[in-house]
């Protein structure tokens, strides 16, 4: 049970180590150049169970190396990457952007997030961009690079789709047309080493995840190993001024995530123990924690 877009704002924080702490969370991915990133990784050593990835941005945000090395992946004007997803699909696909780029920019947040004291468990991206091969196969060889075991499978299936109440129906075809690129995600995952989950639920849901759709998806899931990627904060005034979508819905998730009941045949795990997955005392001692085994792949 995944947090994107640690380190944010004070108030994403504060959700996340409140849900963690109540074993509501397993698992957060961290902006490296954030408002608030430095108070986030301080804050997640106390939090010792939560597994912290990196979330890198490429679109909607400030790199973190300078500009000027990135001359096809960030405006010169600006500082700032492309501000729209459909931008930037748009200039990948018709190769505008370098894929080297990609990867020293990549590569950067992850050695930023390391130079500050964690370990990280896995990776994955703002907006799901590595959904595209162009984006996936740099960012492999980044987290190869640097020794990241596993990414997140950013396609949502078919079943969790179904499950999802009060999405809209262009998002869900837009999330359905996106996994055409499931295949060679797979293809390059498997040639990279790396480990994934056997896919990621909660996608078409953000911005409508309350507790009847978050209960719905979860009586739903079949046997495997699943991500449920989700967006809790508080909807401060520090939120509004971040430049995100997701404001309200942030209270919402939050809430859902503190009040949903948990199936009893769903075991939390997070991103670390995926290598070990048959020793699930990786994540800790479950049967001391009843809270921790309520565990999430059946």
């Amino acid at each position: 049970m995944n947090a994107d877009d640690f380190g944010v704002t004070s108030g994403v924080n504060r959700a996340v180590l409140e849900l963690s702490g109540r074993g509501q969370l397993t698992s957060a991915t961290m902006m490296a150049a954030a408002s608030s990133t430095h108070e986030a990784a301080i804050a997640s050593r106390t939090r010792p169970r939560l597994g912290v990835g990196c979330h890198v941005v490429l679109v909607d945000g400030v790199p973190v190396l300078p500009p000027t090395k990135l001359p096809t992946l960030v405006d010169a004007a600006t500082g700032r990457f492309r501000p729209t997803l459909g931008n930037f699909v748009s200039d990948l696909l018709l190769g505008r952007i370098r894929a080297s780029e990609i990867q020293a920019e990549s590569e950067a947040q992850i050695a930023h997030l390391r130079s500050l004291g964690l370990t990280l468990t896995h990776i994955d991206t703002h907006k799901h961009t590595h959904i595209l091969p162009g984006v996936a196969a740099p960012l492999l060889d980044a987290a190869g690079h640097h020794r990241i075991p596993a990414i997140r499978n950013p396609f949502e299936p078919a079943w969790s789709i179904r499950a999802t109440r009060g999405a809209s129906l262009l998002r869900r075809e837009q999330v359905r047309i996106l996994n055409r690129f499931r295949s060679r995600f797979m293809t390059l995952v498997t040639q990279s080493g790396l480990t994934t989950t056997d896919g990621a639920i909660g996608i078409v849901a953000t911005g409508t995840l309350d507790l009847a759709t978050l209960t719905s998806i979860l009586h739903s899931i079949p046997e495997g190993t699943w991500e449920l990627v989700t967006h809790p904060g508080y909807n401060d005034e520090a939120l509004a001024v971040s430049g995100t979508r997701l404001l309200a819905s942030r209270d919402e998730e939050r809430l859902a995530l503190s009040q949903v009941a948990m199936p009893a045949d769903i075991q939390l795990i997070h991103f670390g123990n995926l290598n070990a997955f048959g020793d699930l005392n990786a994540f800790g001692d479950l049967e001391a924690n009843p809270k921790l085994n309520r565990n999430f792949s059946k």
